[in-house]
């Protein structure tokens, strides 16, 4: 299922939208981002309307908080990325004539080793370095295997 904003982002690499949603909490909904060019990226959105993170209230903030903890455990038994970059960029929504910006987070894991998932090479070409926001399509079957892979350890109890 794909969410619908009314914003595009250039690190979601979808107009209109942030990708397969493949988990909730009381508070986020986090989607498998449409580019994979760092494997396991995801995008985690404030279910609410909010244009600032100075208006991310304290159940939101700890909601978040356990959303870092399941994600990063996540692609920690998954892959191993090296690292995990987080971020919350609004610079695009602005070269608009009418911002109109929408929290939302950036989770990127960061690899040091090329990883093999479902017989796909994925190399970190910028490790050590800000991701940039370059496209990575992948095949819609490894992408669903991606997605239920995350998202079955998302719902678990790891």
């Amino acid at each position: 299922m794909v969410f619908f904003m009314n914003t595009s982002c250039e690190y979601c690499q979808i107009i209109g939208g942030y990708g397969e949603l493949i988990w909730e909490t009381d508070y986020w909904k986090i989607y498998l981002a449409p580019s994979q060019r760092y494997l396991g990226t995801c995008v985690v959105a404030l279910k609410r309307r909010s244009q600032d993170l100075s208006q991310v209230e304290d159940e939101e903030w700890i909601d978040f908080a356990y959303v870092v903890k399941k994600l990063e455990k996540a692609l920690e038994t998954t892959f191993n990325p090296t690292l995990y970059n987080w971020s919350c960029f609004k610079n695009s929504t602005f070269r608009s004539k009418n911002p109109n910006p929408e929290i939302h987070w950036h989770f990127i894991p960061r690899y040091k080793y090329p990883v093999n998932f479902d017989g796909i090479v994925f190399k970190d070409p910028d490790f050590g370095h800000i991701p940039l926001p370059i496209k990575k399509e992948i095949p819609e079957k490894t992408m669903e295997k991606l997605a239920q892979k995350i998202k079955k350890l998302l719902i678990s109890n790891i």
